[in-house]
């Protein structure tokens, strides 16, 4: 620990983001990087505790706490205050591969864990992780390295999200001959189309898979597996096939009018919004346009506010937020103890723009669509909402009529789409998700396993990342008779 009083000598100073009525003027990232001076003293907060919970990744009252891939933190928060980039980065990437994507998507569950949050604010964890990663950019210290011995292996991944890279990498990186197969016309899954362009822009995911594929690892684009390609041919012509394609089948809403034409899916929706937007800057006008219109996202979660900051750009007349949980708690509860991960409201960067743009908050708790109403031409003009009560039952008298053009389904994910298991032959269990033995990542077919939302289901980038890393060294000793992956 570079300064023993660092966490009383310096308070935690975050990213300046850029205000909500001019970051809305475009869909490029906002947050300001603070100067390295500065950096230092917020790596100086770092307690390097007897037992750091920000590494530890275990769960805690049914939730996820600490960093799941186990980061080294307080080494690296050292080597930021002693100046060390250099080794604060190798420290940083030997335990995570893509912190150029966590240390801007990831709700930090690091610092949730942090002791210095016991009583005070917690250590920017994130933000020093991201700053350590672009400083090692910026000063040319992440380079190209393919393997200087090959095994001879080849392992095809289905999938390029941030578990199929993880395997990917981690694989290369053991000297295995590894394809990458995607069904959509880039690389990068979840990171590439899942992700607004403000929240990861795309030149940073582009950056990194191009130095994955100069290290020597094979993308192959457009191809659907099992639809395109059939499964037998990858089994037959690898030495293990890896699937790891998401858990893509969204959660529906069972609703009367649920087929109106206005309604839609909040991944097809962000989808179609970043591929107009990198294929033409949205002159293809290719992409779901809430300009001038009402729209109401069913769902509180990190999607849904995707959805809210990606209309608010687009010009939409309003937007609402429809949430069935009660509005949580400002502060920590008695039941939610550090270092659990705090169940606390916490207001987004959609929903800042929206109270900045509308006056008010977007977000309507207990709150989900009843029926959803069409005009005499099948389009949606409205929707009916009805209150819940805690036990997620009508309240009887509460319903409401909203006017809307687009509604957008951000309810969660069932699960991965069934057909990729199928054409495999690989058991699902009964969250639809790929059955494994708990722990480890073989299916019921030979050569063929499985990580990431596909395996463990709905989840996080960073817990995806720590599946593919974990898959990966399965499947090297399932190779090799052994494996050194650390």
């Amino acid at each position: 620990m570079g300064k023993p009083t660092g966490f009383l000598d310096y308070k935690r100073l975050d990213n300046e983001c850029t205000a909500p009525l001019e970051r809305i003027k475009n869909f490029n990232e906002f947050h300001d990087v603070l100067s390295l001076d500065d950096r230092k003293k917020q790596g100086a907060r770092c307690m390097n505790c007897g037992v750091p919970f920000c590494q530890s990744g275990i769960m805690l009252g049914g939730m996820a706490t600490g960093c799941p891939l186990h980061n080294l933190i307080p080494e690296w928060n050292d080597e930021i205050f002693r100046n060390n980039w250099r080794q604060a980065a190798a420290r940083l990437l030997k335990t995570n591969n893509f912190p150029e994507f966590t240390g801007r998507v990831c709700p930090a569950l690091c610092e949730a864990a942090c002791t210095c949050g016991m009583n005070d604010d917690s250590v920017t964890v994130k933000d020093n992780e991201l700053a350590i990663i672009e400083n090692a950019y910026n000063e040319g210290f992440i380079k190209a390295n393919p393997p200087k011995v090959r095994t001879g292996k080849k392992v095809a991944v289905i999938g390029s999200g941030p578990s199929g890279l993880a395997v990917a990498d981690q694989l290369n990186r053991r000297g295995h001959n590894v394809t990458v197969y995607e069904k959509d016309d880039r690389a990068g899954g979840l990171l590439m189309y899942g992700i607004p362009n403000m929240k990861l822009d795309k030149k940073v995911v582009e950056r990194k898979l191009n130095i994955m594929k100069e290290e020597g690892i094979e993308f192959i684009t457009g191809v659907d597996v099992g639809k395109d390609k059939k499964p037998a041919e990858l089994v037959k012509d690898y030495d293990a096939v890896v699937l790891c394609c998401g858990a893509g089948n969204p959660r529906d809403l069972k609703v009367e009018g649920r087929n109106t034409d206005g309604v839609y899916f909040a991944v097809d929706f962000l989808k179609l919004n970043t591929k107009s937007l990198l294929d033409s800057g949205f002159k293809d006008k290719k992409y779901i346009d809430p300009k001038g219109k009402n729209v109401v996202v069913v769902g509180g979660g990190d999607t849904g506010n995707d959805c809210v900051g990606t209309a608010i750009r687009h010009g939409c007349k309003s937007v609402i937020q429809l949430e069935m949980m009660p509005m949580p708690p400002k502060e920590r509860t008695e039941s939610n103890p550090w270092p659990q991960f705090p169940r606390v409201l916490k207001t987004d960067y959609g929903q800042q723009e929206a109270i900045a743009v509308f006056g008010n908050d977007p977000r309507v708790y207990q709150t989900t669509v009843k029926e959803i109403i069409a005009d005499k031409n099948g389009k949606l003009k409205a929707v009916k909402t009805v209150m819940l009560d805690t036990g997620r039952n009508e309240i009887e008298g509460s319903e409401k009529i909203i006017d809307a053009d687009i509604m957008i389904i951000a309810a969660g994910f069932l699960g991965c789409q069934t057909y990729i298991p199928k054409a495999f032959g690989v058991e699902i269990n009964a969250r639809s998700n790929i059955k494994t033995e708990d722990g480890r990542f073989a299916t019921n077919v030979s050569k063929v396993f499985a990580a990431g939302d596909m395996h463990r289901g709905q989840s996080l980038v960073v817990w995806a990342i720590a599946e593919g890393r974990e898959c990966a060294k399965e499947i090297d000793e399932y190779l090799m008779g052994y494996t050194n992956m650390i």
